[in-house]
């Protein structure tokens, strides 16, 4: 509780919070607000923000850009979402059985980490996404497999430092299997490090899947922001809302995020929530 008094005192944390939870009720509502395909031609092209039953004007086709922002929000949550959490549980298992193992064991998954760093992250994203087909869950798939090294190392990190503490030597001590001492007395102890970075993930994933549609490269059958940039790129003389809209939204939720994650560190980080920074 004290972690989240010190997170609710933050007051750019609250807002970077309050952001995003708005940014997902729009994402949720979508099918409430804007029913039927966002797709679908809603009006005359090119009509600028503000236009009869369209509050942000239309694109090329003649589509409503807001709807395509509600629908798009979806997309781009779910893949952020998603591809974070997902990166998490590898990089957990994985990081977590080099920081308390040792030896060997960490050399090797180290090694493997290794070589997912040692290659440009998005260049290898991209192949993964043309080898299994451009699509929600090749994205999801790849974003998570370029992310999880990161917590890997943290979590590895913070095992290694935890395992000779001594209330870990006492439940070994009493017998407790190596699975829980491993789950039940260091993991919820190195989980800190693990709530910040995730935010940090979805801001990156985000900004990913959007550079992915961007290039093509995003599932051909759902708009997203990044798609949204891409189509209207050609018309950004003409029809500035096009490709400002979406890329306003990208901008403002990697910087919620960003936003949250500053406070879940300062929260969690004793020293600062206590002394204020150095």
């Amino acid at each position: 509780m004290s972690a989240l008094r010190r997170f609710l005192r933050n007051g750019t944390a609250v807002i970077g919070l309050l952001a995003f939870l708005a940014i997902l009720a729009f994402a949720l509502l979508a099918p409430v607000i804007y029913p039927g395909n966002p797709l679908a031609i809603a009006g005359a092209p090119l009509r600028p923000p503000g236009s009869p039953n369209l509050i942000a004007g239309s694109d090329m086709l003649g589509r409503n850009v807001a709807a395509g922002l509600a629908y798009g929000a979806r997309v781009s949550l779910v893949i952020g979402l998603l591809s974070a959490l997902l990166a998490i549980v590898i990089g957990a298992v994985l990081g977590a059985v080099a920081g308390y193992f040792g030896r060997w064991v960490d050399d090797a998954i180290m090694r493997f980490t290794e070589f997912f760093q040692i290659i440009p992250s998005f260049i290898l994203l991209m192949v993964l996404i043309a080898l299994m087909r451009p699509s929600v869950t090749a994205t999801i798939c790849g974003i998570a497999l370029i992310s999880w090294p990161q917590v890997a190392r943290i979590v590895r990190a913070e095992f290694l430092v935890l395992r000779r503490a001594e209330f870990v030597e006492a439940a070994r001590v009493q017998g407790f299997t190596t699975t829980h001492i491993i789950t039940r007395e260091i993991a919820p102890n190195a989980l800190s490090p693990v709530i910040v970075i995730g935010s940090i993930l979805v801001a990156n994933a985000i900004l990913t899947e959007s550079a992915l549609s961007f290039l093509g490269l995003g599932d051909p059958n759902l708009i997203s922001w990044g798609y949204m940039i891409a189509a209207s790129r050609s018309a950004m003389r003409l029809a500035w809302w096009t490709t400002v809209m979406p890329g306003l939204c990208i901008a403002l939720t990697v910087l919620a995020l960003n936003l949250v994650g500053d406070g879940l560190n300062d929260a969690f980080n004793r020293r600062l929530g206590e002394g204020g920074r150095a």
